[in-house]
């Protein structure tokens, strides 16, 4: 299926969630960086000196050194360069080993860190694919939108212990066996309706934290639920992402049998 090869395609590259090695929330001050082990901030991959990377008045600075051999957005810098952390929508890309490895800056709850990739993580040249369940009409919901006052917002927390407020348009309900189910919407900016779920085959089947999936809401006020569509967040692939987790409301009293399955080389 297209979406299921699309999905694999979007892991593997280079630069995907699979090439993860590293995430290094930064203190206020200037620190060494690099991977030797005389570093302040010491990386898993690249130069084993690559400058001084600097946190201040919320703004990161990156003074690289010129035998390093670094590029920030493809150019090579010749002095300090401040870094746009992932919340600006254009994050600068720091990349060095032959443009193969590199970090961002990534911005959660007021918090600043440097997010790294490696194409040669062993989480991705060890990838062992996908598992999913049978594709069934059976977890095919035409579903309705029911939105929510302009400006709600609903409480999210992730795996690294934040709690945010989100964007919350409104909430998705669909009936199973004669019973009424809704999922509270998360809106990311995209006009697209992100899902946070988990259901009881969490931990067992399914990745154990639960669970995403993406729905278009209509004008007419109906959209569908598919959940053969479901699938697993970055975490269940690495240890270094922020995944958010899915709300109270968000917990369904049901086996959900379709999507995503557990990653076989997942910790939970």
């Amino acid at each position: 299926m297209a979406w299921r090869e699309g999905r694999v395609e979007r892991l593997k590259r280079t630069n995907g969630w699979l090439s993860l090695v590293g995430l290094h929330w930064l203190e206020p001050g200037d620190h060494s960086l690099g991977s030797a082990d005389d570093n302040d901030v010491q990386l898993t991959t690249g130069p084993a000196h690559i400058g001084r990377i600097r946190l201040a008045d919320g703004k990161v600075t990156l003074t690289p050194q010129a035998e390093a051999g670094i590029t920030v957005d493809g150019m090579t810098p010749d002095g300090p360069v401040e870094l746009a952390p992932d919340s600006s929508g254009t994050p600068s890309q720091v990349a060095f080993d032959g443009q193969e490895a590199g970090f961002t800056v990534i911005e959660r709850s007021g918090r600043l860190g440097l997010r790294v990739k490696d194409a040669e993580a062993k989480t991705r040249t060890g990838f062992l694919g996908i598992d999913y369940f049978d594709v069934t009409p059976e977890w095919r919901f035409d579903a309705r939108f029911e939105a929510h006052p302009p400006g709600q917002t609903i409480k999210i927390a992730s795996v690294i212990n934040t709690l945010d407020d989100m964007a919350n348009p409104g909430r998705v309900i669909f009936t199973k066996d004669g019973q009424e189910y809704s999922l509270e919407a998360v809106d990311e900016g995209d006009g697209e309706l992100f899902l946070i779920f988990a259901d009881r085959t969490n931990g067992k089947t399914t990745y154990g934290p639960g669970r995403f999936l993406y729905a278009h809401p209509a004008k007419d006020g109906h959209t569908i639920v598919d959940f053969n569509q479901a699938y697993n967040p970055p975490c269940a692939f690495n240890a270094y992402s922020t995944c958010p987790l899915p709300p109270p409301e968000n917990r369904l009293n049901l086996t959900i049998n379709a999507g995503e399955k557990k990653y076989r080389g997942s910790l939970h």
